[in-house]
């Protein structure tokens, strides 16, 4: 439950610099939405939530800090 809420909350910041660049090419801003992709802030929360997922498909312990299997409670 507290993967989904934290994943759901990193989806909802990307969301919210995806809405922020979209603007920024509108607006003809293109080098600021180049700094913002490369260097700002869209590179950092695309960076956390790239990082989630990579731990979530690598972490083979369950939510009591057990391991995962077939047969396991």
């Amino acid at each position: 439950m507290k993967y989904a809420r934290q994943t759901q909350a990193a989806l909802d910041r990307l969301d919210q610099s995806l809405m922020r660049l979209r603007d920024m090419i509108k607006r003809g801003e293109n080098q600021a939405a180049i700094q913002y992709m490369e260097q700002g802030d869209l590179k950092e929360i695309f960076s956390e939530l790239q990082s989630m997922i990579t731990i979530s498909q690598t972490d083979t312990l369950g939510a009591r800090g057990t391991a995962n299997g077939p047969g396991m409670l």
